[in-house]
């Protein structure tokens, strides 16, 4: 944990625009993206601070409103509230996260729908209703209220369904190196499918409003990194690739390839990816495989070699550092908007 916050840190000394986290249940992770957060927000002081995804299944809607609206206003309005639905080792975990049965529960799309919706703030009870506590009289709503939060909420999405959803609710999309082979079992034509779909609702549902759209991929620059970690990089990817090469299973997944190479092959990757630039913002995921060094020479060597190729410049209060010596596990993704 308090090598993946300083990571946050370090991204933030370098210029990067958000740093985001990915809520795992029962791994080696963080449970509890929003608590992950506040924490971060207390130890950093302008980048965004995302959620990238809360899986919505284990969640109460207003007791998550509540927690995401407590993180950010304690960073002052920099959380990025990201979801997906689903319900990852529901096995193990519908039983004690619920009484009752649970299998007949909306776990999905209308229980998103229900932490936007408080996260709204509206007033609870009649007009009149109101709640007395010592030195104050108000009326009930989710405390305490940033009414900015409700345009920085997520979805992250890989279906046609989903983006259309996302889309017709005023959500942010998130997207990323899985996508459903609803349309192509070619990985970028699946992917700019959705893209151009969530554009398209989006300009008819919210107009004078347009969503923003993070590409997450998989960005792993050689440039200062020693024989031995470059090597690690190449095994790393080869051996996700074999994946890349055809759809996945009954549904026919296609997966991005990691973007792994020197700056200048990189750049080449990246420039000949149409989606970069359909997107707002690009977004690295770093490998959970990696310790923080290794975190630390992928976000320099990005941020000195790549992001400024690709139109980005840094934030202005951020000053260059050379990557750290201590070495950890832990830690997800930084995103830097070009």
């Amino acid at each position: 944990m308090e090598d993946t916050l300083r990571l946050f840190e370090y991204g933030e000394r370098l210029g990067f625009d958000g740093a985001w986290i990915r809520q795992r249940h029962l791994e080696h992770g963080v449970g509890s993206a929003a608590v992950f957060l506040a924490a971060a927000g207390q130890r950093t002081q302008r980048v965004e601070l995302g959620t990238a995804v809360i899986p919505i299944g284990y969640e109460n809607p207003f007791r998550l409103a509540e927690d995401l609206a407590l993180a950010d206003v304690l960073s002052r309005g920099r959380l990025q509230a990201g979801f997906s639905t689903g319900m990852p080792h529901a096995d193990l975990l519908g039983d004690l996260v619920y009484d009752g049965d649970w299998r007949g529960f909306d776990l999905s799309y209308g229980r998103i729908a229900r932490v936007v919706d408080n996260l709204r703030g509206g007033y609870l009870g009649a007009p009149d209703t109101v709640i007395h506590s010592p030195g104050n009289v108000q009326r009930p709503r989710l405390q305490p209220h940033d009414p900015g939060l409700i345009d920085r909420v997520w979805y992250g999405g890989s279906r046609l369904r989903s983006i259309r959803w996302a889309a017709t609710h005023g959500l942010n999309l998130l997207t990323g190196n899985i996508v459903a082979g609803e349309t192509s079992d070619e990985f970028t034509a699946a992917q700019l499918a959705l893209i151009d779909e969530y554009r398209r609702i989006a300009g008819r549902e919210q107009p004078g409003r347009p969503g923003r759209v993070a590409l997450g991929r998989v960005v792993v620059p050689f440039d200062s990194a020693t024989a031995v970690t470059r090597a690690r990089y190449r095994d790393y990817a080869d051996s996700r690739h074999e994946r890349t090469l055809r759809p996945q299973g009954p549904r026919r997944t296609p997966f991005a390839a990691d973007v792994v190479g020197t700056a200048e092959q990189i750049l080449d990757q990246l420039s000949a990816y149409p989606v970069v630039a359909r997107v707002t913002e690009l977004r690295l995921e770093l490998p959970y495989e990696f310790g923080r060094p290794g975190r630390e020479q992928i976000l320099h060597d990005v941020r000195h070699l790549i992001a400024p190729e690709l139109g980005w410049r840094p934030a202005a209060n951020s000053r260059t550092e050379e990557p750290a010596d201590a070495a950890a596990p832990g830690g997800r993704a930084k995103g830097a908007r070009p």
